[in-house]
């Protein structure tokens, strides 16, 4: 099983990131949205992080975006909120397990804890991230 610090670096090295990356600034506070998987901010960030496996041509992943931004903004500084683009991640993807999208995974310091499929609403995904919390 890969911990998150390989993964990050496998997508950081490959440029595969999504969500809008917070400016400099923000590097080193938490924003409240998702951002950009990126292993230099998330190893400053938190020990919890919740990632979005998706696609762009998946209906449920574009519908749930606006979901997941607003757990981010619940869940923060708790959990770190992050988006990954499987057709541009494919090996991360294959090597994490990912076999449908949209799936979310939970890691706690560098190992996953839960996954999950399928879209959800704010409250939902919330209610799912504290019970692992």
């Amino acid at each position: 099983m890969w911990s998150v610090p390989s993964m990050m670096r496998s997508i950081a090295s490959r440029g595969i990131v999504s969500a809008r990356a917070p400016s400099a600034e923000s590097a080193v506070r938490l924003s409240g949205v998702p951002v950009a998987l990126d292993e230099r901010r998330i190893a400053h960030h938190v020990e919890r992080l919740v990632v979005d496996f998706w696609a762009p041509w998946c209906g449920p992943c574009r519908m749930m975006a606006p979901a997941f931004e607003a757990a981010a903004r619940v869940l923060e500084p708790q959990a770190r909120l992050v988006k990954v683009n499987t057709e541009q991640a494919q090996v991360t993807a294959g090597r994490l397990g990912i076999r449908s999208i949209l799936t979310l995974v939970l890691f706690e310091d560098g190992r996953e804890v839960t996954r999950t499929t399928g879209a959800m609403d704010t409250d939902r995904l919330v209610t799912w991230v504290r019970q692992w919390l």
